[in-house]
């Protein structure tokens, strides 16, 4: 490639791998970072090593995301593992969810950033209840692309009535339960078949290979177009007395959760509802044309305007809804269960506000996926619930915005995070 041709960076991408237990996540995620060449040699040493002390003759590729010691003993993963790489047109981003039901909050926590998930299945046992209960949380929690990975075809001698049995049976759950886009794909983790590099074995399949369908996969914030939000972080008034430039420089500093925002953009600051101009976008201190999704900006405003942390600037014709009372999607965290008695803090972008809640509308089965009633919640439940909250919120239901759309909740007594939220 000449030095003149341009690269297109297609953006980052953050993706999950999730599937019943010892369905080969951890072994996928050690062969795309095997087979792309993004394993530095010294690691690679390592896990040669220890799959020759464990008698494998070859390198156990899922060494490189089972990093904790009691994962390595029990041979599953326990917590979500995170590893980073990059090819020559993306970064990515990749969470080794767990598989087990106990550590469902585990895998919600991963899924909240995902914009993809790739779902493990095992050739030879097909479409389990696991499979259906992480596609289900999947969808859940707003990942808007599910690949369904059919694994270990090379256990069931690649066969194609097997795949395509498989994928007819995982298409009647997905309807049933209202998850549309879905790609398959046939491979061998273990061989690298369809992982990187086609292989030999699979010549029956002319779709994609799983890189292939990782670096056209969308980025995220691009499904749908999303209105400006920026919740405030920070004021930043210097207190410079050898530049009196200074002293009358007000900017308020935090990341663009959605959007984007221009010098000349009318705005309104919430919840007091003073409106404003843009007369300055800056990042690192340098003014830029526009401030986009995911930056970190500092906004100077054309008016002096009372605004302070936990504010919300937004454009004046795509102001939130205000809300004192919520209904949402709770994933509960914590090993004590939720109280009805009790005060918790809501944690919305930068804002808090104390909570009560007022009803449990119906519990979530993650094994049969119904809707079963309930008056409490328990560590890794998943419910409907509503709260009523002492301080107004500005909202976006979480299918229209992933970032205000969601929400933690804070248990004062010890400042743990014991619940995540979506909004409906």
């Amino acid at each position: 490639m000449s030095a003149s041709e341009h690269i297109e960076d297609h953006g980052l991408l953050r993706f999950l791998t999730c599937g019943s237990v010892d369905d080969g996540k951890s072994t996928l995620i050690g062969r795309l970072l095997f087979d792309t060449k993004t394993i530095l040699a010294d690691t690679l040493n390592a896990i040669e090593k220890t799959s020759q002390k464990r008698g494998m003759s070859a390198v156990d590729l899922s060494l490189l995301t089972d990093g904790l010691q009691a994962e390595r003993e029990q041979g599953i993963t326990i917590d979500v593992a995170y590893r980073y790489f990059s090819t020559g047109t993306r970064k990515y981003i990749i969470a080794d969810a767990p598989g087990h039901e106990q550590y469902t909050r585990n895998m919600v926590t991963a899924a909240s950033t995902a914009n993809l998930a790739i779902i493990l299945i095992d050739a030879r046992k097909g479409v389990l209840t696991q499979t259906r209960r992480h596609s289900k949380l999947a969808a859940l929690v707003g990942i808007p692309h599910l690949v369904v990975a059919i694994n270990k075809m090379d256990l069931v001698d690649y066969s194609q009535e097997t795949y395509e049995k498989i994928k007819a049976e995982y298409l009647e759950f997905a309807a049933k339960v209202g998850i549309q886009d879905i790609r398959f794909i046939p491979l061998s983790a273990l061989n690298g078949d369809m992982i990187v590099d086609r292989g030999d074995s699979l010549n029956w399949y002319d779709g994609p290979t799983l890189l292939d369908i990782l670096e056209a996969a969308p980025a995220a914030h691009t499904e749908h177009t999303e209105k400006f939000r920026f919740p405030v972080q920070f004021v930043c008034r210097p207190q410079d007395s050898a530049n009196p430039e200074l002293h009358d420089y007000r900017g308020f500093m935090g990341r663009v959760e959605s959007g984007a925002i221009k010098v000349g953009d009318a705005v309104t600051v919430l919840p007091n509802g003073f409106t404003s101009t843009v007369k300055a976008v800056q990042l690192g201190g340098v003014d830029i044309n526009e401030g986009v999704t995911e930056q970190s900006v500092t906004l100077l405003l054309a008016d002096e305007i009372d605004c302070s942390r936990g504010d919300m600037i937004v454009k004046s014709d795509e102001a939130p809804a205000a809300v004192k009372e919520i209904r949402a999607t709770v994933c509960w965290l914590s090993e004590t269960p939720l109280d009805r008695a009790r005060t918790y803090l809501i944690r919305h972008t930068t804002r808090d506000s104390k909570a009560k809640l007022t009803g449990i509308d119906h519990r979530l089965d993650v094994n049969t996926l119904e809707k079963v009633a309930a008056d409490k919640l328990a560590m890794n439940d998943i419910a409907e619930v509503s709260f009523k909250l002492a301080q107004p919120l500005f909202v976006d239901a979480y299918t229209d915005n992933r970032a205000t759309g969601a929400f933690i909740v804070i248990d004062e007594s010890n400042n743990n995070t014991v619940g995540a939220g979506m909004i409906i």
